[in-house]
């Protein structure tokens, strides 16, 4: 289980997410509002809390939501688990459709840092059943369906 520390959305694709706290996800499109959500397998972006730590540790000045994520959760490190894997938090459920993804050209905090975590670290899911999602809520991984 994880905590959603920041729930992170723009208008616009190509600039970073702020987070607002609050965000409704519609069940096959992604999150109300967001430049991402559409009829396709990157609908919700998430991003462990601990790995976006520890780039800060090394100088990086990132609010939530600077690498693009629609969700900051605390304690899962998303990278280890298999594409397939379910979460839920509240009434929503999630399905992990993507493991990292390729960095876009002129990416701001690349031309800072040298690096970019959400290439490597991010993952993305498609919304199963929508519902409403809150900072401090939690995500649970459901187990593997066999």
């Amino acid at each position: 289980m994880g905590n959603i520390v920041a729930v992170c959305t723009s208008s616009v694709k190509g600039v970073q997410k702020k987070n607002i706290g609050t965000v409704k996800l519609v069940t096959d499109w992604g999150i109300e509002g967001d430049a991402h959500a559409g009829k396709w397998h990157r609908q919700v972006s998430l991003l462990s809390h601990d790995k976006i730590e520890e780039f800060r540790a090394r100088g990086a000045e990132v609010a939530d939501g600077a690498f693009g994520e629609n969700l900051v959760v605390s304690a899962i490190d998303f990278r280890s688990l298999p594409v397939g894997t379910r979460f839920t938090v509240n009434d929503v459920l999630l399905e992990l459709t993507q493991i990292g993804k390729e960095c876009h050209s002129g990416c701001e905090i690349f031309k800072k840092m040298g690096d970019c975590i959400m290439p490597r670290e991010g993952v993305f899911a498609r919304v199963l059943n929508g519902g409403t999602i809150n900072v401090g809520d939690t995500l649970t991984v459901l187990p593997p369906i066999m």
